[in-house]
């Protein structure tokens, strides 16, 4: 395992666990160089099938977990979403990709799984995410998704076509 501090390719390992959703396995390192000694975190997960995912224009490209955290985290900036919480999101989904076992998934079943998860963790940033996804066009769309969230949670109201945050 290379450090990520100094390229230097002796490490040992601290302390090995497996996660809480028990797919990965947790290991703290130390790097064995002396100049270096820096600590750092890796993780292991076994590896599936590669998935392919379908976008709208028909074209496939791999699945990358780094391209859906990207997306996941311009969401969630200026929330209070940690980054642990965006990592159990990915894993959550990464997971109901696995148990569906297809080779290919296209991309609204995909944008789906998101705002599933976001919709639960944060309402801003699951309008956030919407409003790309969905492709919203005028002020319009951000009204009927926002009174959606309404109809589901009632933590919206709406008011002569104002937007007004309730108290619960």
């Amino acid at each position: 395992m290379l450090c990520p501090f100094c390229s230097s390719e002796n490490s040992r390992v601290l302390e090995s666990r497996t996660t809480e959703e028990g797919n990965s396995i947790r290991r703290r390192r130390e790097c064995e160089n002396p100049a270096c000694n820096k600590r750092f975190t890796t993780y292991e997960r076994i590896e599936v099938m590669p998935v392919l995912v379908v976008k709208r224009s028909t074209q496939r490209e791999p699945y990358t977990r780094e391209k859906l955290r990207a997306g996941i985290v311009r969401a969630c900036e200026k929330t209070l979403i940690t980054a642990e919480q965006i990592d159990n999101v990915i894993e959550d989904i990464e997971n109901e990709l696995a148990k569906q076992g297809k080779r290919e998934v296209s991309s609204t079943v995909l944008g789906e799984l998101v705002l599933n998860e976001l919709k639960d963790l944060d309402q801003v940033a699951y309008v956030r995410f919407a409003s790309v996804y969905r492709q919203f066009r005028s002020v319009d769309d951000f009204i009927k998704e926002l009174q959606g969230l309404q109809a589901e949670k009632s933590s919206f109201k709406f008011n002569d076509g104002d937007f007004v945050l309730a108290k619960n």
